[in-house]
């Protein structure tokens, strides 16, 4: 995967602004007076939202200093001291797979990616394998291991300059839900429509569904979408182009991360949690109806 293009001339890489007082630092957060991007350090709590130090300055909000009222992000959620925490374990935890699946071989690869049915007498199951047979969590566990030093490169690259902006605007909890439910919606689809002993693994359905949910943001936010409607046909002619690529991931990703990114960003403020993790409950609905259908037919 390739690296996403912001869509504004200050920021280059993630597709968010920065904050107007502090360059060096991306926001997902408004005045809700006159607009400009302002970070945890300039918001000061309103009746409504926040508002930028001018704002206040000025008098033309009603402002007050922050006291009991938690800064939010654009989609309602906590702002954290560090905003790419979760986007650095997530990294991390990949990576730490990668070296487990090196150091113990084919064998803990096999165990845990994401097959159909399938009997592997070579390396040791007589038996029938795969979702097929009971083993769901292997929808989940392919997300984290990867088939070569190119495949972990190129994916955690993408997690990396895609997932970091999203944490920083969408905050930890409802970012790690668009990453969870995007993977889990791209192995469904994968699991549906691929041959039943086709082994696939990687994050790219998590992935692809980070890059649904940021050009949701990006349109959200009216900045250009020529960039990254341009990094999506580069993408979609990779997976479509080259063998060996799980496409029925990276679309049941994107999809979901489409879906899931609206709910977070466009849902109504008095029913936010309701709608966005409501819309999280339905796609992840849909990954158990896919798996159950395919696991009939399959047994």
């Amino acid at each position: 995967m390739d690296q996403a293009p912001g869509s504004r001339q200050d920021d280059a890489h993630s597709g968010l602004p920065v904050c107007y007082r502090h360059p060096d630092r991306e926001t997902g957060i408004r005045c809700t007076r006159c607009e400009r991007p302002i970070c945890p350090e300039c918001m000061i709590s309103a009746s409504v939202g926040f508002q930028c130090p001018e704002c206040v300055r000025t008098g033309s909000g009603t402002g007050h200093a922050p006291t009991a009222s938690q800064p939010r992000t654009i989609a309602g959620g906590a702002v954290a001291a560090d905003p790419h925490l979760l986007t650095k374990i997530l990294v991390g935890l990949n990576l730490a797979l990668f070296l487990v699946q090196t150091a113990v071989g084919d064998g803990f690869t096999d165990r845990f990616d994401l097959i159909g049915r399938a009997i592997m007498p070579a390396l040791g199951f007589g038996e029938l394998q795969g979702v097929a047979e009971g083993q769901w969590y292997r929808l989940l566990t392919s997300m984290f291991l990867h088939a070569s030093y190119i495949h972990i490169l190129s994916n955690m690259l993408s997690l990396w300059w895609i997932g970091g902006p999203l944490e920083a605007a969408l905050g930890r909890v409802r970012y790690l839900a668009l990453y969870v439910v995007s993977g889990l919606a791209g192995s469904a689809l994968t699991y549906l429509i691929a041959a039943p002993n086709q082994a696939s693994l990687g994050a790219s359905g998590a992935i692809f569904g980070l890059f649904g949910a940021l050009a949701v943001l990006v349109r959200r936010q009216r900045y250009d979408m020529r960039p990254v409607i341009a990094l999506l046909v580069i993408n979609l002619v990779i997976t479509f182009g080259w063998s060996g690529i799980s496409w029925q991931a990276h679309i049941g990703g994107l999809v979901a991360g489409v879906v899931v990114g609206v709910a977070m960003v466009h849902a109504p403020r008095e029913r936010r949690a309701l709608v966005q993790f409501g819309t999280c409950a339905v796609v992840l609905a849909a990954v158990v109806v896919l798996t159950l259908l395919r696991t009939a037919q399959l047994t």
